[in-house]
């Protein structure tokens, strides 16, 4: 990162998300097919007790944190636990909305029951910040502890800020990433009756006849460290962050800049930080939302910053929904196994770009692919957008 001190390393990550949970099985839901016909996509039969000491543990944490956990864990599994000072591990971490089934139950339980009847544990459970808590508390990390809560840019720009406290030397190892849960009865009345859902029930990114997003939900956490310390306890090094950047429309509360001028701002000042030209970058994991606004603008954006089909483009939202927070998190991570296995996944659902793009989008099938720095870029409701580029060992 421009400027900086230290490198900073991958070195674990963990995933879950509806089309799978664990990073393998994600990878495999990734080359999969859509979900269509639905406004949402869940993770099915989700158990947390294996990731809690007991079933009153996992009871008293919301789906959001139970996500988190369950990813957590399979970060540092793959990792293992960075040998830095306790007060020098930080959690940088990101949610949109924190705890809504917990808010939603507990609102219709005080209608029905009584104030009463409310539960104790609603606070500890809905706050934004309890999944980083939680994650800080197991593993007994004492460093900065935030939480990031900038829409659906969160999780690009909780990764970002933690490899700068890394590069910048308060922190030697960070858990980042983001996690959420929101697909609720009310939080979906409210975003289709704003039009911001598929009113056909399918994702399709770029696509002429994409109609708006489908929800989604999950988790996805990473372990970074100074990039010479995990080196020294032998760590396997999965990615290095070359640069992010984090900036505002100041434009519309839902809609994109016109043009996608914040997000071409954004994605050269992440190029800047890195100290890279658009030509080095091999693969953009898009936002890629399939509503007609924003995939208009980002679409722009790119074609902008790196020319009319200069580099291949994807988005995984076809198979995975918009995970809102969570999105820029479970983007990182497939940015990762696309590392891994030298191959870009397909924009799932998408069968005919818009004639009015001119991106390279990776459609049908799998891409073979050399691995090379790769810019994943988010963008949120009140003009937040966030890029973060990710490169191999």
């Amino acid at each position: 990162m421009q400027g900086a001190g230290h490198r900073v390393a991958i070195t674990g990550f963990g995933v879950v998300a509806p089309c799978g949970i664990g990073k393998e099985q994600y990878w495999k839901g990734l080359l999969g097919g859509p979900a269509v016909g639905t406004v949402s996509v869940e993770v099915s039969d989700w158990d947390p007790l294996p990731y809690f000491a007991n079933a009153k543990d996992a009871r008293r944490a919301d789906r959001v944190e139970q996500f988190a956990i369950a990813a957590a864990q399979e970060a540092f599994a793959q990792s293992g636990m960075p040998s830095v000072d306790p007060s020098r591990f930080g959690t940088i971490f990101a949610t949109g909305v924190g705890g809504l089934h917990t808010l939603e139950e507990q609102i219709a339980i005080r209608l029905e029951k009584g104030d009463r009847r409310v539960s104790p544990f609603l606070v500890p459970m809905m706050m934004v910040n309890a999944s980083g808590a939680a994650i800080s508390m197991k593993y007994n990390l004492q460093g900065p502890n935030e939480t990031v809560c900038t829409a659906c840019a969160a999780s690009t720009h909780a990764i970002g800020y933690a490899a700068r406290m890394i590069a910048w030397g308060r922190c030697d190892a960070v858990v980042t990433g983001g996690s959420e849960a929101a697909a609720t009865l009310t939080s979906l009345a409210g975003f289709g009756n704003m039009t911001a859902l598929s009113s056909s029930g399918s994702s399709k990114p770029f696509d002429v006849s994409r109609d708006g997003f489908v929800m989604g939900e999950g988790a996805a956490v990473f372990i970074l460290e100074r990039y010479d310390l995990a080196l020294k306890r032998g760590a396997k090094i999965l990615g290095e962050i070359l640069g992010a950047a984090s900036n505002a429309d100041a434009h519309h509360v839902t809609a994109p800049s016109p043009g996608g001028v914040g997000a071409i701002a954004c994605m050269q000042q992440a190029l800047d930080d890195a100290q890279l030209r658009a030509s080095d970058i091999t693969q953009v994991n898009a936002h890629g939302t399939s509503t007609p606004l924003n995939d208009a603008a980002e679409a722009s954006a790119m074609s902008h910053v790196f020319g009319a089909h200069g580099v291949a483009v994807t988005s995984g939202k076809g198979v995975t929904g918009h995970a809102l927070g969570a999105a820029g998190a479970l983007e990182a991570a497939s940015v990762l196994l696309s590392f891994e296995h030298s191959m870009i996944p397909p924009t799932a659902g998408t069968t005919t770009i818009d004639p009015a793009m001119t991106i390279d989008l990776v459609m049908g099938a799998p891409r073979q692919w050399t691995p090379g720095p790769t810019m994943s870029s988010n963008f949120g409701f009140g003009g937040h957008n966030g890029s973060l580029i990710i490169a191999p060992a």
